[in-house]
């Protein structure tokens, strides 16, 4: 059980409450799991306040039942440490279920083990309950934008955008990637990383640039100055195994080692086709 209330009602009062500064986030229905009853309630009143429509739960059991009993959600916010159901658990459960939603772990358990283990079991951010409430508003806002992207409705008529190197395809409207015509299930932040490596196949790029398409330019993380590359390390890593999981010969990801990676092709591209 945790103890940090690290969103208390003294630090963020309600006539001051911060607001969602991303319109695609505005009413979106948070689901929040934590089993400190004083951080949940104060976190969720702080949510709701800032425009979210929050359904908040006390352990991995009880969120489980509300999807089972047709609830929804556009974002999950998960405690890492908790009784009988940990945040991870919760997390390859709801994978079970076929439940897809972006998930943020909110913790107080630091240090990068947690932080690579989270991303390499789908999480979309990590963000340690020290953080003040203006930055996990921006950082669910961001990934709420994000995420928006890839249900939104093609018209018909629409040019059906797509980018082909060699045995890979990546279809720009939906986010969907495919590899020797095999669906490879990317997250938003591993698809956008591949598309920046395919487009750019005569270089390559840096474990900056790779961050920045996923967190946003300047955005700093992990331990020491260049604490981000470990984070930058296990995004390419689970890359690498999904692609695996279609084709056990993939090895179009070189590594340009102390700098960063580069998408191994010589073949041409195509960026779009009606």
């Amino acid at each position: 059980m945790t103890t940090i209330p690290a969103v208390a009602e003294a630090e963020v009062p309600a006539a001051a409450s911060p607001k969602v500064e991303h319109t695609a986030a505005i009413g979106a229905r948070v689901l929040f799991v934590d089993d400190d009853e004083l951080f949940r309630e104060s976190l969720a009143r702080n949510l709701e306040e800032a425009g979210f429509a929050v359904h908040d739960f006390e352990s991995g059991a009880a969120a489980l039942r509300y999807f089972e009993e047709g609830g929804g959600a556009e974002l999950a916010l998960l405690d890492w440490k908790m009784p009988e159901m940990t945040g991870i658990e919760l997390l390859q459960r709801l994978k079970e279920r076929n439940v897809e939603l972006p998930v943020i772990f909110l913790t107080s358990l630091g240090g990068q083990f947690y932080e690579e283990t989270a991303l390499m079991n789908g999480a979309v951010d990590f963000v340690d309950k020290s953080r003040s409430f203006s930055i996990l508003l921006n950082r669910i806002g961001s990934v709420l934008s994000g995420h928006k992207a890839p249900h939104s409705p093609v018209l018909p008529g629409t040019p059906r955008a797509v980018m082909r190197r060699g045995d890979l395809e990546l279809c720009l409207n939906s986010n969907r990637a495919f590899w020797m015509k095999k669906r490879v299930n990317l997250t938003l932040a591993e698809f956008k990383i591949v598309h920046l490596l395919a487009s750019q196949t005569d270089r390559d790029v840096s474990h900056r640039e790779i961050y920045d398409i996923v967190r946003g330019p300047g955005f700093v993380a992990g331990d020491g100055e260049n604490g981000y590359r470990a984070n930058v390390r296990t995004f390419i890593k689970r890359i690498r195994q999904k692609f695996g999981e279609v084709d056990d010969k993939f090895d179009r990801i070189a590594t340009y080692s102390g700098f960063g990676y580069r998408w191994a092709v010589d073949d041409g591209v195509i960026e779009s086709e009606a």
